[in-house]
């Protein structure tokens, strides 16, 4: 049990205490007001406050977690251990800044919340963070912070432990298009073969007309090859699918396909499951709503994870429109453009609506990577991928975190722009797997 002092309770105190001491030290705690209550306390002391309380540790604050709306900010960065931090607290601080302000400001995403620059989708782009401005989103510096107060306070309390946390290898499946020729319908195969004689790409043509004979295998079709490294290697993964309407940016197989929906329900008995809501729901509730009972309906059971299409969020709406829908863990906290760690930390935390000044229920599950942040983004072809997922997960495994990285089917086939990238997913693997 930790007794820590604070002179004001606030919705954001909570949460940073809940985020620091319950999610990521995994211990109790009990906020106290009264000095005189917090200074009868025998055994691990905290003064979160303007000034030292006795011989507790103390932590200076900063306004942030006291405050209401939203704010410029002034933040000056600090180099602190092996990363950077930033709210130092100076003086008789017995730690250099203010660990509870600055998990707060990460991971209630405050920043997405100020006027910034949107993406060519509307999106808030990792260019316009701090982690990315301070050359520090490679890093889950939440947690990095985190482990070394832990070893700050066992300085003043020796007795003072935290329960061994284990480090989790999560891949994550989206399916964007279950198949690149198979099941498409008779129009969209029309359009296909019309494409590929308009821009004259004959082996296209051929692949299409091979495949829809049963003369080979579609080349997105890499569920197999996935189920038996699951099974041989006793792999957690994680699929989404898209089940939303034809449109610009939503292409996947027509929902009405019962060879699709068999396909659904076979990885649906091997691994875990959730709903990629289309880049259309982003903006429509109801049509999120469908393709979420769309879903449960395939599977005959409730759906509670999800991960945005083209990783589109808005917040505070985005995660708003899931809570009402009762989805309860979501997959989408990371950047398109650039790999790293969106909130800064690499374990799950709740969402806090900033608007509303509240902790919701819906656990945020961040991923450290996409294979196509690399390939698209950065430019980074497969003989150069590997260093940057091993950069990764040597971070994640340092804290005894998550790493959650993002693959689709299609770049697992080893066909086309994706040749040499399944010997990559592999070597991930093999690099990060759970001992």
């Amino acid at each position: 049990m930790i007794y820590v002092f604070t002179h004001k309770v606030t919705s954001r105190v909570k949460f940073a205490f809940n985020l620091v001491f319950r999610d990521l030290m995994q211990v109790d705690f009990e906020i106290l007001t009264k000095r005189q209550d917090f200074e009868k306390k025998e055994g691990v002391k905290i003064a979160y406050t303007l000034n030292p309380v006795g011989d507790s540790f103390f932590i200076r604050s900063k306004p942030l977690l006291f405050e209401q709306g939203i704010n410029d900010q002034d933040i000056t960065i600090i180099p602190f251990h092996r990363t950077k931090a930033f709210f130092g607290s100076g003086g008789n601080s017995m730690f250099p800044f203010d660990v509870f302000a600055a998990s707060f400001y990460l991971a209630a995403r405050y920043e997405e919340y100020l006027p910034h620059k949107k993406d060519h989708f509307n999106r808030f782009d990792a260019d316009q963070s701090l982690a990315f401005k301070e050359d520090f989103l490679h890093q889950p510096v939440i947690n990095i912070w985190v482990s070394k107060l832990v070893e700050f306070v066992q300085e003043v309390y020796p007795d003072f432990k935290i329960p061994e946390r284990t480090y989790k290898f999560i891949t994550t499946i989206d399916v964007d298009n279950a198949y690149a020729y198979k099941e498409k319908g008779f129009v969209r195969t029309i359009m296909g073969y019309a494409k590929s004689l308009i821009t004259l790409n004959i082996k296209d043509a051929k692949d299409r007309t091979k495949t829809l004979l049963g003369l080979q295998k579609d080349p997105y079709d890499t569920f197999d090859y996935q189920e038996k490294l699951i099974k041989d290697k006793n792999l957690t993964f994680i699929y989404f699918f898209l089940l939303g309407d034809y449109g610009v940016n939503d292409k996947n197989i027509p929902v009405a396909n019962m060879n699709f929906q068999a396909l659904i329900k076979s990885i649906s008995d091997h691994s875990k499951i959730g709903i990629h809501p289309s880049f259309a729901s982003n903006t429509s509730f109801r049509q999120l709503q469908k393709e979420v009972g769309r879903l449960s309906q395939i599977i005959n059971r409730e759906i509670w994870r999800s991960r945005q299409h083209f990783l589109k969020i808005n917040l505070p709406e985005t995660y708003r429109n899931l809570i009402e829908l009762d989805i309860t863990d979501d997959f989408t906290m990371g950047y398109a453009s650039n790999y790293g760690f969106r909130a800064g930390i690499c374990t799950p935390f709740y969402f806090y609506d900033l608007d509303l000044e509240v902790e919701t229920n819906l656990k945020i599950h961040p991923f450290a990577i996409m294979e196509g942040t690399l390939k698209y983004y950065m430019g980074i072809g497969p003989e150069h991928a590997m260093a940057h997922y091993k950069r990764l997960i040597d971070e994640v495994k340092m804290v005894k975190g998550d790493f959650i990285s993002l693959w689709h089917n299609d770049s697992l086939n080893n066909y086309k722009q994706w040749k040499g990238w399944r010997s990559i997913f592999e070597g991930m693997i093999e690099y990060g797997k759970e001992e």
